[in-house]
């Protein structure tokens, strides 16, 4: 066998081969895919229009917004177009294009998440000091070294996954080009590239993770040492958004990538990742602003200004 790859170009299956399906997918997704870019832009926007938003954690969350739309615009617009054209087939170097920008902005999200978590329990547990803790050279440090891991990990995948020979079938599995579905189509030894994922992953996911847990054992400990009902609730409602958008991201994170392999099937790993490629990116600017009063006052305070 030639140690070269053979397979100048692949064919994505999508979700499913059923003709009756392809228009409602189509507008369901293209539908999803518009939020996604209403929900974080205009987040972006509010946070950047309203000097009331200028704090670290909506200096993060505009950071998250951006990552959100890199990650879902890598995915989502080739699959619209595939359900839209009938044609499915994608570039080799589209194909590891794809793979490089999903895979940076997903690994973003991990660290961006973690910093997120370190700046509630500067603000929770550190009140008094969360202006001199919480700088912003302190936020700009964090949120390039997110960048900086996330694209560092993206590059050793991509180039783990794309010296693989692909010398056989060109049809993936699934609805864009992502990891597990290309392993199992190389058709060479793919061991040492489970084990690079196996353990590069669950480096990224359980580390950032783990600052989570322990920012949040802090801060669960900080609220329940406090005198009055009213913080408590006040202090919760600042992390709750986070929580929620932590749980989503990681479980599914976890799921799709960390399972043992036998038991993985190329049917559920589709399922699993329309939600985080998809629905994940728009669900972010909901839970964030549906959550949050500033986020909501900002919002108003933009349309009185342009629809008195």
């Amino acid at each position: 066998m030639k140690n070269s790859t053979e397979v100048k170009e692949f064919i994505l299956l999508g979700l499913t081969n059923d003709p009756s399906l392809q228009v409602p997918l189509l507008l369901v997704f293209l539908f999803i895919y518009l939020t996604t870019l209403i929900g974080n832009g205009g987040m972006m926007l509010i946070i950047r229009s309203d000097s009331h938003l200028h704090t670290p954690m909506y200096f993060f969350l505009s950071n998250l917004s951006f990552v959100d739309l890199g990650s879902s615009s890598a995915v989502a617009p080739k699959m619209v177009a595939a359900l839209q054209s009938g044609n499915k087939v994608i570039s080799y170097n589209g194909c590891a294009a794809q793979f490089f920008f999903f895979a940076g902005f997903a690994t973003v999200e991990c660290y961006l998440l973690a910093s997120m978590a370190y700046d509630r329990h500067a603000a929770v547990c550190r009140p008094l000091h969360y202006t001199t803790t919480t700088t912003a050279g302190v936020c700009a440090f964090l949120t390039i070294g997110s960048y900086v891991c996330g694209f560092l990990n993206a590059s050793i995948h991509t180039a783990d996954t794309f010296r693989l020979s692909f010398c056989g079938s060109n049809k993936i599995h699934h609805f864009f080009c992502d990891m597990p579905p290309l392993l199992a189509l190389s058709c060479s030894d793919t061991r040492i590239s489970k084990l690079v994922v196996f353990f590069v992953v669950g480096f990224n996911v359980f580390s950032t993770l783990l600052v989570i847990l322990i920012s949040y054992l802090f801060i669960f400990i900080a609220i329940h040492r406090m005198p009055s009902a009213k913080g408590q609730k006040k202090a919760f409602s600042t992390c709750a958004s986070h929580l929620t958008a932590v749980s989503i991201f990681y479980g599914t994170i976890i799921f799709m990538y960390l399972q043992p392999t036998s038991s993985q099937s190329l049917d559920t790993d589709k399922v699993t990742s329309v939600f985080y490629t998809v629905v994940i990116p728009v669900l972010n600017p909901l839970i964030y602003s549906l959550r949050n009063q500033e986020v909501k006052s900002a919002l108003w305070k933009i349309f009185n200004k342009h629809y008195p």
